[in-house]
């Protein structure tokens, strides 16, 4: 197809475990973002129709998942709702971001899309927390290469296990903790698993900061990132749809000539034309 100066209207879904996450992107700039249980996708075709009315010429269709069986009913869903392929980040387009790992593939590409977005933004060393079914601490350097991270189980994953491997431990709702000693076992529960993220968010990234020489920014995302309240100046952002512009970028960059490409450039005022 033929270039165009105009930069195309990506219409983004993040396919997670739980979720499917999806918005319309443009350059960074997200809108009509929706978050929908990935085993009840009966609305995802409305919502796609709608989103996609919506949307500026040149457009696309780019999908990053970690859920295989959910991927294949998106793309149905999305072939019977737009008759538009999925480019699939990973697969049909390169992850947004270099990474030196010796088994990149085994890593969750929206790992890589988070961190290719802040990193984009940022262009400097960064440390990206995805606050979601489980969370993710994953560093940037400053050449823009990422070095991999840590996974730990989300606050609602760490709930439910303690609820049901417990006899009398409760099912709580987690909430932002205004006390420091837990009055009752409901606040014990969950002032231990948000103090206790907390604090592995600050080991680690003290520990990257070692690691690099320096001290990296710090981008929260997903959608517990408003209890994880942290000290002034520690979180330089919070991010709802990173991963989402990062799902666009990888697209942008897949225009580039290949040597921008492996430089991680962004390919701004470039697009397919429809």
């Amino acid at each position: 197809m033929a270039k165009t100066s105009k930069l195309a209207t990506i219409l983004a879904l993040d396919i997670g475990n739980t979720h499917v996450t999806v918005g319309a992107v443009h350059g960074e700039e997200v809108y009509g973002q929706r978050k929908i249980p990935a085993g009840e996708l009966e609305s995802l075709g409305e919502i796609l129709v709608e989103l996609w009315s919506a949307m500026d010429k040149p457009r696309r269709v780019v999908v990053s998942s970690v859920n295989p069986a959910a991927l294949e009913r998106v793309r149905a869903i999305a072939m019977e709702a737009l008759e538009e392929p999925l480019a699939v980040v990973g697969q049909d387009v390169p992850p947004p971001i270099r990474t030196t790992l010796p088994e990149p593939e085994k890593v969750g590409i929206d790992r890589l899309c988070a961190a290719g977005a802040a990193y984009g933004r940022l262009a400097q060393a960064c440390v990206v927390v995805d606050l979601g079914t489980a969370v993710t601490i994953d560093c940037v350097d400053d050449e823009g290469i990422f070095r991999g991270g840590v996974i730990l189980p989300g606050t609602r994953m760490q709930a439910a296990a303690l609820h049901r491997a417990t006899a009398q431990l409760p099912e709580v709702t987690l909430r932002e903790p205004d006390w420091v000693f837990g009055r009752n076992t409901e606040e014990a529960i969950i002032g231990g698993i948000v103090y206790g993220l907390r604090g592995a968010i600050r080991e680690r990234v003290e520990a990257y900061a070692t690691e690099l020489g320096q001290w990296p920014l710090v981008v929260f995302t997903g959608g517990d990132a408003p209890l994880m309240k942290m000290d002034e100046g520690f979180v330089q952002a919070i991010v709802p749809g990173l991963c989402l512009v990062g799902i666009a970028r990888a697209f942008y960059q897949s225009l580039l000539p290949e040597k921008e490409q492996a430089a991680g450039g962004q390919a701004e005022g470039e697009a397919t034309e429809e």
